[in-house]
């Protein structure tokens, strides 16, 4: 074979090649880049698992009464504990207050700032991603939950060293011996959860005060009070927040708390103090 035959034959097999793999080419699929399907937004259902509770949502009716019982205002600070899918904290931000809810599940926190955009106060509705027994909520003047009554009696001690006069209401469930100071019931457009339960922090008062001439010696169980002034029987003692009042005899007192002073009016209106024995 002469080297220019041998060349036409290398020649024509490299035509060949170049011929089948052109073919190969235009049968091939053209490579295309595919668009991900776009992600469902998160959907809670009722009954959910959350991590110390399954989530049920407290009718929009109930939230409404319990913001009522606790006399929700712009002046309000709001903080509730497992906040959900938010409805109870932009229902407070509606009404001028600030506002946080305090939620484990990330996608519940992500939902909830989705839902106070939708409503146009992101400005005064914020939540944070954590958990309620490792939060600080003495900022609150009004807090707010739909926990069980386990995690109520858990949270309890917290709750009772707030300022005095802190509001608290919960969705249908106690606080265990610690009664309501008022408990409301709504039936409109409520099926289940329809109980709201309300308290106020009281003052500190257990001990004994100097109260003119003679010693006033109190016991308190929560914001119910008892003990004597003198040699003579308190009854009917209670606390709402920092307001005290007791009968001692046939005399009413009416006043406030101060830390260690309290003081205010008999009945006739004559004035009485008194300060926390040392």
């Amino acid at each position: 074979m002469t080297v220019r035959t041998a060349f036409r034959r290398c020649a024509l097999a490299l035509c060949f090649s170049l011929a089948a793999t052109g073919l190969a080419a235009q049968t091939q699929p053209p490579v295309t880049t595919q668009t991900p399907p776009a992600q469902k937004p998160y959907e809670p259902y009722s009954g959910q698992p959350g991590k110390d509770v399954v989530w049920v949502p407290t009718p929009q009716t109930l939230v409404d009464k319990m913001l009522d019982l606790a006399k929700v205002t712009q002046s309000d600070y709001v903080i509730d504990l497992g906040s959900g899918d938010g409805r109870t904290v932009i229902t407070a931000a509606k009404r001028g207050a600030r506002a946080l809810g305090i939620e484990y599940n990330p996608d519940m926190v992500e939902l909830s700032k989705h839902n106070a955009t939708a409503a146009g106060v992101d400005g005064k509705a914020t939540f944070v991603k954590a958990d309620i027994f490792e939060s600080d909520f003495s900022e609150a003047t009004v807090i707010t939950m739909f926990l069980l009554p386990q995690l109520n009696l858990q949270l309890r001690p917290k709750l009772l060293d707030l300022k005095p006069g802190t509001r608290l209401v919960s969705n249908s469930f106690t606080m265990g011996e610690w009664e309501a100071d008022e408990t409301e019931t709504v039936a409109d457009d409520c099926v289940s959860w329809c109980t709201a339960l309300f308290w106020i922090v009281p003052a500190k008062v257990q001990g004994t005060w100097r109260l003119g001439q003679n010693d006033l010696t109190l016991t308190q169980n929560f914001q119910m009070l008892s003990g004597a002034l003198g040699a003579t029987e308190v009854s009917g003692g209670r606390l709402r927040g920092s307001e005290i009042a007791f009968t001692a005899g046939d005399v009413q007192y009416t006043g406030v708390v101060n830390g260690d002073s309290m003081s205010g009016r008999m009945a006739g209106g004559r004035k009485w103090t008194a300060m926390r024995a040392k």
